[in-house]
């Protein structure tokens, strides 16, 4: 048997063939290629330079351009970043930009590039409510469906070729049903009536009834068959500010303060319960909202409400009590006291609720990476649209607040979405995460 020898590297205790350590100069494998991993990093340190893609443009079209545009990944090149983020330029465009935008857009998608023509004009129609009633057929003679949202402006004639379409068209369905629910008109919501009394042939092949599809384009039919909407309008932003920028008043005014703890614990895991949100009912984003008291708050259990709904209902004076009608979600019992979550005591006091609103779609894509954390507005679903049913009177609860909760904890993830039952004076909470 060949002697076997010791690898020459200091610190390390393999033995390799005399053969190999002629081929090597008398490392073992691993450490001669951790020693060229090294050299090859030390190479790149030493030889990266920075690329500004965007010196010299000031044209916000031709930097979302650019944005759009994907970066050859080459580790000798940093790329430097725009001073602004995609969303943030996007809603810098004016009238006329957002027209060259959707000229470009449609160019990318002709020119087989659509990933990139239908995220252009998903921003547009997201930020700007830009209409695409022009652009429509061809994105149906593409067969490009998705996102749905693109067919909210479609023009009647497209509405009913898709609804007949919607009769023969079996690989595309589930989409075309989502494209009429988003344009929504009048004789979209007649058909999804008539569809509810006389379910189509097709309708067996479906997860869910047909008319349970307007969901998803945030409004349903009540059992009366009127049109209900599910989100309240209008949409403000919550964003957060640097803890450099905070004072020490929790929000600007005394109009909203958010992540509060509360004295009350969680029945189910003993964790204190948080107050997402706690906003005066004459805030302009509450305008439409009947709520019987001050202020409306929003409280529930971070943890639990992960696992499942959470209701809250309201006391006289307007103070949230843990509902009798709560149900402990599977896995809930399995919660380890250890994982409370313990927020900063400043976490709140970063936030503020902008001064003027935005579109009520602005985040409903929350794949865009919008800022998503808003009151009011059509929620941005990870997952598929889910409106907690009041257990009081039935009734879908309307989506009120959502907040992303990777903006609360530097680790966190998913979305808090923030329900109300203006009738029972009932809230609350779930969850989704990717």
């Amino acid at each position: 048997m060949t002697e076997r020898i010791p690898c020459i590297r200091e610190g390390c205790t393999n033995t390799i063939l005399p053969a190999t350590a002629a081929k090597t100069g008398g490392y073992c494998m691993p450490c001669k290629q951790e020693m060229e991993r090294e050299e090859r990093q030390r190479y790149i340190e030493a030889n990266r330079r920075d690329v500004n893609l965007y010196a010299g443009i000031t044209d916000p079209v031709e930097v979302l351009k650019i944005m759009h545009e994907p970066q050859v990944r080459d580790p000798l090149i940093r790329y430097v970043s725009y001073g602004q983020s995609k969303e943030q330029v996007y809603l810098s465009l004016s009238a006329e930009q957002q027209d060259e935008m959707k000229d470009y857009a449609m160019q990318r998608i002709r020119t087989g590039d659509e990933d990139t023509g239908r995220d252009i004009l998903l921003y547009l129609v997201c930020y700007h409510d830009v209409s695409l009633t022009v652009e429509i057929p061809e994105l149906l003679e593409q067969e490009i469906y998705y996102p749905a949202i693109l067919y909210k402006s479609a023009s009647a004639e497209v509405r009913n070729h898709l609804l007949q379409q919607v009769n023969t068209d079996d690989e595309n369905r589930n989409h075309i049903l989502l494209t009429l629910a988003h344009i929504g008109d009048d004789v979209v919501e007649q058909q999804f009536r008539q569809w509810r009394q006389s379910p189509p042939s097709w309708a067996s092949e479906l997860v869910v009834a047909p008319e349970h599809y307007t969901t998803e384009a945030g409004w349903e039919l009540t059992k009366d068959g009127q049109r209900r909407e599910l989100f309240t309008t209008p949409s403000y932003s919550l964003y957060k500010v640097k803890e450099s920028e905070t004072t020490n008043v929790a929000i600007t005014g005394d109009s909203i303060s958010m992540l509060t703890s509360s004295t009350n614990c969680c029945p189910w895991c003993g964790s204190a319960l948080t107050t997402l949100i706690n906003l005066d009912v004459k805030h302009p984003a509450l305008q439409d909202v009947s709520w019987h008291t001050p202020r409306l708050q929003i409280q529930t259990c971070v943890i639990c409400s992960s696992y499942g709904v959470v209701y809250m209902e309201m006391d006289a004076a307007g103070e949230p009590l843990w509902s009798s009608h709560n149900v402990m979600p599977v896995g809930a019992d399995d919660i380890d006291p250890e994982d409370d979550v313990k927020l900063t005591p400043d976490v709140g006091r970063q936030f503020r609720i902008a001064n003027a609103p935005r579109h009520v779609f602005h985040a409903s894509e929350w794949a865009m990476e919008p800022s998503l954390s808003q009151v009011g507005g059509h929620p941005g679903w990870v997952q598929d649209a889910e409106y907690p049913t009041c257990p009081h009177c039935s009734t879908r609860m309307k989506a009120v607040a959502q907040l992303d909760w990777g903006e609360v904890e530097e680790y966190g993830e998913g979305m808090y979405y923030m329900f109300i039952c203006e009738p029972c004076q009932m809230t609350a909470v779930s969850y989704q995460q990717s």
